[in-house]
């Protein structure tokens, strides 16, 4: 009965003791995305200057730009999905609201058909 308690809870992984990285979304790609960023610039860097402790400074300044880049782009896009999904099923919830009557846009009469003798 005890290990049933602590098994419906799932403790997640906290960098820095504060971002839930499991739970928090866009943390754990800028986080992977900022890892391959740091590698990247200062192997470049290294491989160009051969200086060790500068490559590691700009290994560490290429982890926190690429991170903190890939991490605003991503919640804007989360952000712009849901103002898009909010839309969509603003129009849905109308459609039902007004489906069969005077103010349903599907049901305006078209111009095409006669609308008596001429």
């Amino acid at each position: 009965m005890a290990g049933e308690k602590g098994a419906g809870q799932e403790k997640g992984f906290k960098l820095l003791g504060i971002l839930d990285v499991q739970r928090t979304p866009c943390a754990r790609d800028a986080i992977l995305h900022g890892a391959g960023g740091s590698v990247a610039a200062g192997m470049l860097f290294f491989l160009s200057t051969s200086r060790v402790r500068r490559s590691f400074d700009v290994g560490f300044a290429g982890f926190m730009l690429t991170t903190l880049g890939f991490w605003f782009y991503c919640r804007m896009n989360n952000a712009k999905l849901r103002v898009q999904q909010r839309v969509i099923q603003e129009g849905i919830r109308n459609k039902v609201v007004y489906e069969g009557t005077s103010l349903d846009p599907t049901n305006r009469p078209r111009a095409d058909t006669p609308s008596g003798p001429s």
